[in-house]
């Protein structure tokens, strides 16, 4: 938001002349919130968070049994301050509270309240984990910031990143030798049995050992339900080409790429193949997000499946994925982005997308103009295809285009958000040995980002309002 402010000027011959400047917006951001006074940030963290939620699934269900002692409300803003803090580990926390009465007192404990021990965190956690209580308040911190105005991102970008579990790593266990295949073709009955042995084998894996198509027609509380999410070895290549290792998780997560909130996430296995997430925060977006104004889906070659195409254009959404050459022959008639070209090979140029028929409209070559064939009736003034005809390959806008390419760029908003976690929320300190636990301090991160997220916007409109009064 920017405003006019009137001013004078000084001209040659002494007079003074009128002259408008333009007073910009404030730009209050995440790092200027966690330069704030501890006490105000806390404040501004907190009244984006309603733990009335999570207060009712840790604190006691019955009047029979051990008194109450804890101040468990206390304890849920607690454990949001030890992350926006970087407090690394409970003991440190409980450290703090005992030391710092300020501190105390902004976690919400009383003068007179005893100051939890590690053992009734861990307790806690553990009551947590056995719920969907974070999720249901991430969700609650996402309406409001939608109704309020904050999100109305067009794009989406999907992405995951590692962190490391606790846990020790399992000794490598020796695979038993396997017997070496009978030479020369099978029998007609031995194959006829090879495929039935091949297809149960198939029919009986978990969910996220098929085929990403299998995830298509499944529902989202079944497919957030079966993802692994023990600790499990991880491989990827570094920017060098080199395999890098880790054993733990993976961090999935779709952000709005200008709003840059996490609109929905998942924790993983380490192993687990990034595209199997995909479909699962896709339907969670659908299902979950109400959000009107989203119109494309970016994401980088590792989600190049036609599944995934699939679920976006079930949405009514477009993608926009860089492609993943897998030994496919160069094509006949076409360049390397898929549009058409002319009897000289020049490419046809993207014109634009009709989103009626489904339908891409592409032009003739400017090197045409001056074609010594162009009037010979061998080449087409326009050339249309459905995007139908292939998900991956016809995409609106057109792969190549300088549209399509603008999109794609915003995919670096996810991989700044996946820094933001890591370095201000402490993703990579996982002080849990389980995925359940680990889970929890996963939605933990997440929903103490979207609240400060929803902290800072709310001072930045603030601030806004003030400039223009």
């Amino acid at each position: 938001m920017s405003n006019l402010v009137s001013t004078t000027q000084t001209n040659k011959t002494g007079g003074r002349l009128p002259m408008a400047i333009i007073r910009q917006g404030s730009l209050f951001d995440l790092q200027e919130l966690y330069n704030l006074e501890p006490t105000h940030r806390f404040e501004a963290v907190f009244s984006a968070i309603d733990i009335e939620p999570i207060f009712a699934v840790v604190t006691k269900k019955s009047r029979f049994g051990r008194p109450v002692e804890l101040n468990y409300a206390a304890m849920i803003y607690s454990l949001v301050a030890r992350l926006t803090e970087r407090i690394p580990f409970i003991k440190d926390l409980v450290k703090r509270l005992k030391n710092d009465m300020i501190f105390r007192l902004d976690c919400g404990f009383l003068v007179s309240d005893t100051v939890p021990s590690e053992a009734a965190y861990s307790r806690m956690v553990t009551i947590i984990s056995e719920s969907n209580v974070l999720e249901e308040v991430k969700e609650m911190i996402l309406h409001q910031a939608i109704s309020e105005g904050f999100i109305t991102d067009d794009t989406i970008a999907i992405d995951a990143t590692h962190f490391e579990a606790k846990n020790q790593a399992p000794p490598k266990e020796e695979k038993p030798k396997i017997e070496p295949k009978k030479r020369g073709r099978k029998s007609k009955e031995e194959r006829e049995q090879w495929l039935i042995e091949k297809t149960e084998r198939e029919a009986s894996l978990p969910l996220f050992e098929k085929k990403i198509e299998e995830q298509l027609d499944v529902p989202l509380e079944q497919l957030r339900a079966e993802i692994p999410q023990n600790p499990e070895w991880g491989v990827k290549k570094n920017s060098e080409g080199k395999n890098v290792f880790w054993y733990g998780y993976k961090a999935h997560l779709a952000v709005g790429t200008k709003s840059q909130y996490i609109l929905q996430s998942l924790i993983s296995s380490g192993n687990l193949n990034d595209g199997k997430a995909a479909i699962p925060l896709l339907k969670g977006i659908q299902e979950r997000v109400p959000l009107s104004t989203i119109r494309y889906n970016t994401l980088d070659a590792g989600y190049d499946y036609e599944a995934i195409y699939t679920q976006i254009h079930r949405m009514g959404l477009q993608s926009v994925i860089a492609y993943n050459k897998r030994n496919e022959p160069e094509p006949e008639g076409f360049d390397k982005h898929f549009a058409p070209t002319c009897f000289r090979e020049h490419s046809y140029r993207y014109d634009s997308f009709d989103p009626k028929y489904e339908t891409l409209k592409y032009t003739r070559p400017k090197e045409c103009k001056d074609c010594p064939l162009a009037d010979e009736g061998l080449c087409q003034k326009i050339y249309k295809v459905k995007i139908t005809t292939d998900l991956r390959k016809y995409t609106a806008p057109a792969r190549g285009s300088k549209a399509w390419k603008t999109i794609f760029k915003q995919r670096t908003a996810v991989e700044r958000v996946n820094a933001y976690l890591k370095l201000y929320f402490q993703l990579n300190n996982v002080r849990y040995r389980t995925g359940k636990r680990a889970k929890v301090h996963f939605d933990l991160v997440t929903l103490v980002y979207n609240a400060s997220k929803l902290a800072a916007d709310r001072i930045n409109a603030m601030l806004n309002q003030q400039l223009a009064a």
